[in-house]
């Protein structure tokens, strides 16, 4: 089990300009044939993202910091994700 969630794939860099994304949501910027690519992915613990995109990219991981988030993470509902029944 993945100890964190990748809530964008492959987005911009303003993504993380959005406030509504919970506070626990990180930017991370990484590289795939010279061209840089972002996630925007939350976790309870720093570590666990950085162990997570190393394990992946090794030296083409580039940098990684909180986004502009301001919502609380257990209230936070990924509007991108479809709603069950």
């Amino acid at each position: 089990m993945s100890k964190i969630k990748v809530l964008r794939h492959d987005c911009t860099a303003d993504t993380a300009e959005d406030r509504t994304l919970p506070y626990t949501a990180y930017i991370v910027c990484y590289l795939i044939d010279g061209v840089e690519h972002y996630d925007i992915v939350s976790s309870s613990k720093n570590v666990d993202i950085f162990d997570h995109y190393w394990d992946r990219y090794k030296h083409d991981l580039k940098w990684y910091k909180q986004t502009e988030g301001r919502a609380n993470p257990k209230l936070w509902q990924d509007p991108n994700q479809k709603k069950g029944k």
